[in-house]
C-alpha cells in the first residue's frame, strides 16, 4: 500500500530500527531520516554505524548524523544545519525512537503534525533512558508501549496509544526488547495510518501520579552487591542482558560475568553475603542478604557465555571463596 503521509525518522538502535523498517515497509515516505553520529565500539574501537544508519544506507534513505540539535548546545553550527534541513524537508509528521539527542521546543514546532515518540513502558511509569532494563529489575510484571504526543518535557507528553505486555519471569533486557520492539512498530503504523485517514490522532494527558525515572544504566552497577537479597539480584543479572552484564570478583581479583542465575529456596549456612556455599554441575550457589544465588551462565574475560558445567572445567572455584562487595559510587 502506497500512503501520501510524509514521515521524518529519528531514532539510533535496533529497537527505532524495529519501527523505522515497518514504517517504511509499510509505504510511507520517509523523506528524512536522523541518527546519532557514528561511535567507537568493539575491541578495535572502530567507528561503527548504527543500526537506523544501516538501515538508511541500504534502502537508500537521506540521511542526517548531527552531535545535537541544540542551538546554544556544544555544537551550536552543526545544530543549526540540522534544524535548517529539517525545514527545509517537506514532510508532515515526525516519529521519535530511542534517539538519544534532546530535541528543543523549536525542533518540536516544526513538523506541522507534532512528534510522536515511542516509548517502551507504560507511561509515566519509567520515564528516561532506560525502561526496560528498570522495569525488569524492580520485578515489574507488566510493561509495553506508549506512543506520546512529545513536548519539551522528559517523556511527560499527552499519550496517544498504549500496548500493554506482560513481563515473563524469564525475560531478559535482550528478549524482553526484541518483544517490545516489534509491539511499537505494529502500534506506530497503525498509529500513521490513523493520522493520515483522520488529520488528527487524539491523545490524553498522563496520569498525575505514578511517575517513575528509568536513570541510564551505567558501567559500575554490574558489579552485584550481595548482600542484597537473592531474588533482587536475580532480577538484575536478567536486566543487566545483554548490557553491562553482572558481574562478580574474588577476593583475588579474578572477575567473571553472570548471565544467568535464579533465588534458590535451600537452606544456606550463616556465612558472610558473598560466600560460596556449593560448586555443582547445575550452579554455583552464593550466600546473599537474604537467601542465596545460583549461578548458571558464567563467563571469563574475553571468553564466552557458558553454562556453568562447562565454566567449571577450566575455572577453579569452590566453597568458601568469597566474592568482594561493591565500593560505594
Amino acid at each position: 500500500m502506497t500512503h501520501t503521509l510524509r514521515v521524518v525518522f529519528a531514532g539510533t538502535p535496533e529497537f527505532a530500527c524495529s519501527a523505522l523498517a515497518a514504517i517504511h515497509e509499510a509505504g510511507f515516505p520517509v523523506p528524512l531520516v536522523l541518527t546519532q553520529p557514528d561511535r567507537p565500539a568493539g575491541r578495535g574501537m572502530k567507528l561503527q554505524a548504527s543500526p537506523v544508519k544501516r538501515y538508511a544506507v541500504e534502502h537508500g534513505l537521506e540521511l542526517a548524523q548531527p552531535p545535537s540539535l541544540r542551538r546554544n548546545g556544544k555544537y551550536p553550527a552543526d545544530a543549526a544545519a540540522a534544524i535548517d534541513r529539517l525545514r527545509a524537508t517537506p514532510h508532515d509528521v515526525m516519529v521519535v525512537a530511542a534517539y538519544g539527542l534532546l530535541l528543543p521546543q523549536e525542533v518540536l514546532d516544526i513538523p506541522p503534525r507534532g512528534c510522536i515518540n515511542i516509548h517502551a513502558s507504560l507511561l509515566p511509569r519509567w520515564r528516561g533512558a532506560a525502561p526496560i532494563h528498570r522495569a525488569i529489575e524492580a520485578g515489574d510484571t507488566e510493561t509495553g508501549i506508549t506512543l506520546m504526543q512529545m513536548d519539551a518535557g522528559l517523556d511527560t507528553g499527552a499519550m496517544i496509544e498504549v500496548g500493554r505486555m506482560p513481563v515473563d519471569p524469564r525475560d531478559t533486557t535482550a528478549t524482553l526488547h526484541d518483544k517490545l520492539a516489534a509491539q511499537g512498530a505494529r502500534l506506530i503504523v497503525d498509529a500513521l495510518s490513523k493520522l493520515e485517514r483522520d488529520r488528527v490522532l487524539p491523545s490524553i494527558a498522563q496520569p498525575g501520579e505514578g511517575a517513575t525515572y528509568a536513570q541510564k544504566i551505567e558501567k559500575h552497577e554490574a558489579a552485584l552487591d550481595w548482600r542484597a537479597s537473592a531474588t533482587a539480584l536475580a532480577r538484575r543479572v536478567r536486566a543487566f542482558d545483554p548490557f553491562p552484564g553482572a558481574v562478580a570478583t574474588l577476593e583475588d581479583g579474578t572477575s567473571f560475568k553472570i548471565w544467568a542465575a535464579e533465588a534458590t529456596g535451600a537452606s544456606v549456612p550463616t556465612v558472610e553475603p558473598g560466600t560460596i556455599v556449593a560448586v555443582a554441575a547445575d550452579g554455583v550457589v552464593v550466600a546473599c542478604g537474604e537467601g542465596a544465588l545460583r549461578l548458571t551462565q558464567l563467563q571469563k574475560p574475553g571468553g564466552k557465555r557458558l553454562p556453568v558445567r562447562e565454566f567449571l572445567a577450566n575455572a577453579t572455584l569452590q566453597a568458601g571463596q568469597r566474592l568482594t562487595l561493591p565500593e560505594a559510587v
